[in-house]
């Protein structure tokens, strides 16, 4: 992938044909003003039909032309700043198809456009005359972009344009210098755009509006509802943000969105009695399916990082036969079918469908009554139901025989302690200290009972996996008893911080 590029600072201004250029050479730092240069551009931006990108402030364009000609993504990072992505336009020619986006850029779009075609929406052709703003060491601070633009929509009714504009671009400038260049345009007399982008111009009434801001702030005196759609709406942001990464193996990406996938299914069990039941069971169910197959890629990352921990300790003349090679080749095996897998979840209509039913429900939630009441009196009783449920699959644990049936049972405390920590996280803005508290010590039995449980998924591979092949096969099975005695030994160890830890719960 070709994703140079960088963070895009700049400001615009409307500006009428007649406009002189200002003294630039009054911004501070500036020493000169390059020969200005003159550029011919076309660009044509893509979207889906209903401007599902343009809503979210996302620009993707194809520009020809200029010393920057190719395939332009802009992300949206905070107010004046977008990060910028570039992709050549590609084929032998340099031209490559017009109507074609780049998977690498699609990619970083496609939890937002789903199954929807991009297509053509726009076309600008701009003549752009460029001024250089030259520092005291020869180096450009920023650039001031004449733009004289002949716009066409595309989509919908097409219509046409044409206006001129000025844009301020930071290169290597401080950002306060393009404070310095509005205070210097304002004198004399000129405003900046009232139009977020060329884009936004061109499309006119067809520009998704700005939605409304959500005043569902969680207070304890508010709807205890308030408090799921704020959970809700994080979580989802999360798997937004980590899509894109997990379509590129971005490290870390994997484990980050089946952890939002876990806390949605989670919280949406803890506040059952909020939401029309229908949509929860099929909002658990397909949560469900898609952190399990995450968890295909995550489980296998986490197994063999610990199984080459276990293989790095050992003394070597303790490691005989091909031990490692057959570890380490079963794992990328696993680790190889579970991303593939991974990688076409991803594109279905299945996992599409999910995004819109969680967009959705934050957007418009199926309330019950429950959902209008005082959060200070929903939201408590709600996380001590999940304290009776942790307490109970305590007790049922304590009371299975030590072996597969007790690991089980332990396994069943870890995801009550997870589901109280999730609760409670959701209860911060209502009672941050006593939030804190739960959440803290169901996080540490839940890192306890992950250790003791990694433990049981090790031995099972060093067993039936590991060693019993081997053994079939003629090899020597030394090296895998061993390292199956010292991850019964970690369990063992494991499970018995988490009953002091019990003992001394808060």
């Amino acid at each position: 992938m070709d994703a140079n590029g960088g963070i895009e600072i700049e400001r615009k201004f409307d500006v009428d044909e007649l406009t002189p250029l200002p003294r630039l050479n009054d911004l501070p730092g500036v020493q000169a003003i390059a020969e200005p240069m003159t550029f011919d551009l076309e660009a044509i931006y893509f979207d889906t039909n209903d401007l599902v990108l343009s809503a979210v402030h996302i620009t993707l364009r194809r520009r020809t032309g200029g010393d920057d000609a190719g395939w332009h993504l802009k992300l949206p990072e905070t107010a004046g700043r977008r990060r910028e992505i570039h992709a050549p336009l590609g084929g032998g020619d340099g031209q490559g198809e017009a109507d074609v986006v780049p998977e690498s850029l699609a990619q970083l779009v496609q939890v937002y456009v789903r199954d929807a075609p991009l297509v053509p929406v726009a076309r600008l052709r701009t003549t752009r005359g460029v001024h250089a703003l030259i520092g005291a060491g020869g180096e450009t601070l920023a650039v001031l972009c004449d733009d004289r633009v002949r716009a066409d929509r595309l989509i919908d009714r097409p219509s046409s344009a044409a206006w001129r504009e000025w844009e301020i671009e930071l290169v290597d400038g401080p950002e306060d210098m393009l404070d310095a260049g509005q205070a210097v345009l304002a004198a004399a007399g000129i405003l900046v755009s009232r139009h977020a982008s060329k884009l936004a111009r061109t499309l006119g009434d067809r520009m998704p509006a700005e939605p409304p801001p959500d005043r569902r702030r969680p207070t304890p005196t508010g709807p205890a509802g308030n408090v799921l759609v704020a959970s809700l709406g994080e979580q989802i942001g999360v798997i937004r943000a980590q899509d894109p990464q997990v379509r590129q193996h971005a490290t870390g990406s994997v484990h980050a969105m089946r952890v939002a996938l876990r806390r949605l299914r989670s919280v949406l069990a803890t506040y059952r009695s909020l939401v029309d039941p229908t949509v929860v069971h099929y909002l658990r169910t397909e949560l469900g399916w898609l952190a399990a197959v995450l968890g295909g890629s995550r489980d296998e990352e986490v197994l063999q990082r610990r199984l080459t921990g276990l293989l790095d300790r050992e003394p070597p003349v303790l490691l005989l036969g091909p031990i490692r090679a057959r570890l380490e080749t079963r794992s990328e095996t696993d680790a190889d079918t579970a991303v593939r897998t991974l990688g076409t979840t991803l594109d279905t209509h299945r996992y599409f469908r999910l995004l819109d039913a969680l967009d959705a429900l934050v957007a418009s939630p199926p309330f019950t009554a429950t959902a209008d009441q005082d959060a200070r009196v929903v939201v408590p009783a709600l996380v001590a139901k999940e304290w009776k449920r942790l307490r109970r699959a305590v007790r049922r644990a304590a009371e299975t025989v030590p072996g597969p049936q007790r690991d089980l049972a332990l396994h069943e405390v870890r995801k009550r302690a997870k589901r109280l920590r999730y609760a409670a996280e959701t209860a911060h803005p209502l009672n941050p200290k006593r939030a804190v508290r739960v959440s803290g010590f169901a996080q540490k039995l839940q890192t306890m009972l992950g250790d003791q449980h990694d433990s049981v998924i090790a031995r099972e591979r060093l067993l039936r996996r590991g060693g019993v092949d081997a053994y079939l096969r003629g090899e020597n099975t030394f090296s895998y008893g061993r390292l199956h005695a010292q991850e019964q030994q970690k369990a063992a160890e494991a499970e018995a911080l988490f009953w002091k830890a019990w003992t001394n719960r808060p």
